[in-house]
């Protein structure tokens, strides 16, 4: 991607620093999680803007989501039509190249549920007790009984 900035061309480069200080900015993970995340992100790229879905697994799209969610890439699909007529969906994730390098310069740390905490009026301890004062009636009212989890990654019982 390319801006003109005064007759000249610049061009906006992702770097490793630029994206993990877009992730801690946003997500609010640890400056090593971030880089470990943003060599991950670049890798899949490359040299690319974009990278066509197929090449994810389920773990990497969830991950894809998160930084859509975030503004940091976007999907998309575009429509191809075949020799025989028919139409070819493909889609696609893409970089915001703008948005990376906005969130890495002066983009605000995400505040953490225990910060959050800390910071308002309230205590900690209620923070940390919301979910224990629920009754067990509100817990089993939303019980939800299943042999089998949703997705493969959620075999742990939470309840």
């Amino acid at each position: 991607m390319t801006q003109k900035q005064g007759g000249s061309t610049q061009v906006n480069i992702i770097t490793i620093s630029d994206l993990s200080k877009a992730i801690i900015h946003k997500l609010g993970v640890n400056k090593q999680e971030a880089q470990r995340i943003a060599g991950f992100i670049l890798d899949i790229f490359g040299y690319e803007d974009r990278v066509i879905d197929n090449v994810l697994d389920l773990e990497d799209r969830q991950l894809f989501y998160i930084l859509e969610e975030e503004g940091m890439i976007t999907s998309g699909r575009e429509v191809t039509i075949l020799y025989n007529g028919r139409e070819w969906l493909t889609h696609y994730w893409q970089l915001k190249r703008n948005s990376i390098i906005k969130y890495a310069k002066n983009g605000k740390k995400r505040i953490k549920n225990e910060e959050f905490c800390k910071n308002s009026d309230m205590n900690l301890s209620s923070c940390s007790n919301i979910y224990n004062s629920l009754s067990k009636e509100v817990w089993n009212s939303r019980k939800i009984n299943r042999k089998k989890p949703i997705c493969y990654f959620l075999s742990t019982k939470i309840f």
